[in-house]
């Protein structure tokens, strides 16, 4: 940083211009994903479809007893607990693919220097295209969820589930970036992508709450950043009296905190790499 964007005003004069340069990322981003109406609509189709399936799943494991209460759950709650998920996991974007043909394409050496920092503007791009998608997708599959188990009544759940949200995606960007980032090594990135996806599923919790899962997968969950991705958004929106708000928020900035310096550290091997290359 310069020695004038130390002082005191000509930092949050460079603060500001940085979040107006983020806030004209998000706004593009959000006015493309408008564009495409066929895609939200087959995207909707296939969540409609996936909560049905798990739905059915559920409501014959509890028998059909909506009283019922299972590790603490009721069907109810589960059947909440998988819109949440769902909603969060279909609301991230694919970001592997887009790095990787940046770097195939060469186009990452014109995105290195834009005004604005190329982690920056894809972290814009990401979170306001997650919380759009995310927004559209809660509300699709609360129609099914309301039709199946009834309207959701979880009080101050809502609020730990908006606030541990943003946290969520901040710590799905920073998984994913640190896995497009091997593409500055070894250009294809699909299969870790895949093998991230997968992690995300099962130990993230987005099949069913680590809470029903054996003890020492728990355990095992616990050391991990995938539960801050989707285990502590839904389980705070639908079990908000007994889950441990104030902890999940710091293990999120934990995870944010670490994985953000193992990008950075990455990013800049990759980039020096890339000048040494000719990239």
């Amino acid at each position: 940083m310069r020695m004038d964007e130390r002082m005191p005003g000509n930092r949050l004069s460079f603060l500001g211009i940085k979040s107006m340069k983020s806030g004209a990322v998000a706004r593009i981003t959000i006015r493309q994903q408008l564009a495409y109406k066929t895609d939200f609509i087959m995207r909707a189709s296939f969540l409609l479809m996936i909560l049905y399936v798990f739905v059915q799943l559920w409501s014959a494991a509890y028998g059909g007893d909506h009283t019922r209460v299972i590790d603490g759950y009721t069907l109810k709650q589960i059947v909440w607990y998988l819109v949440f998920t769902e909603a969060i996991t279909m609301g991230v974007p694919a970001l592997c693919g887009v790095i990787e043909n940046d770097v195939k394409s060469g186009d990452i050496a014109i995105k290195l220097i834009r005004p604005l920092s190329y982690i920056g503007y894809h972290y814009a791009a990401y979170v306001s295209e997650a919380a759009f998608r995310f927004c559209i997708h809660l509300a699709v599959g609360s129609i099914i969820a309301w039709l199946s188990v009834g309207p959701p009544a979880f009080g101050y759940g809502w609020a730990g589930l908006f606030s541990l949200t943003l946290g969520a995606f901040t710590v799905a960007f920073m998984l994913n970036m640190a896995v497009a980032l091997c593409a500055l090594w070894v250009e294809e990135t699909r299969g870790m992508e895949f093998v991230l996806h997968k992690l995300q599923f099962t130990v993230g919790g987005m099949l069913l709450p680590l809470d029903l899962m054996p003890e020492p997968l728990q355990r095992v969950c616990s050391w991990l950043p995938f539960q801050a991705m989707l285990y502590f958004p839904a389980r705070t929106a639908v079990n908000f009296g007994t889950a441990p708000v104030a902890r999940q928020f710091a293990i999120q900035a934990f995870w944010i905190a670490a994985l953000a310096a193992l990008v950075t550290w990455m990013y800049r091997r990759g980039v020096k790499k890339l000048h040494v290359n000719g990239g």
